[in-house]
């Protein structure tokens, strides 16, 4: 019984610990992890056609930008704003991602509307 019972508080004790973590999917230092992820994310929709090949460039090209931004925050050592702000800007760009994605765009020609001249 006591054995049962330490191992129920030990789980609970590692789950407790490990909900904050998960409360926040890019802590301070994963802004490499946020890039990969979207990164990720056109790919897969160029696969899937769901992303064009001009929409794919002008994101990734947005991600790039925002490299370069984190790289000269990082000269000087990354400040909890300049975090902040990279994050901003990385949530945009997934939020770009998600909407063309819907945009109904296809990258084997064909629009919504019919096939595009």
């Amino acid at each position: 019984m006591k054995k049962i019972l330490l191992t129920l508080v030990a789980a609970s004790a590692l789950t407790a610990a490990a909900l904050p973590a998960a409360a926040a999917p890019y802590g301070p230092n994963n802004i490499n992890a946020h890039q990969a992820q979207i990164e990720q994310r056109i790919n897969q929709g160029v696969r899937s056609h769901k992303l064009t090949q001009r929409e794919a460039t002008q994101l990734r090209a947005q991600v790039r930008q925002i490299a370069r931004l984190e790289a000269r925050y990082r000269v000087n050592g990354l400040q909890n704003w300049e975090r902040q702000d990279l994050d901003r800007r990385l949530d945009r760009v997934g939020a770009q991602v998600t909407a063309q994605m819907r945009d109904r765009d296809r990258g084997d020609g064909y629009h919504a509307g019919g096939y595009r001249h």
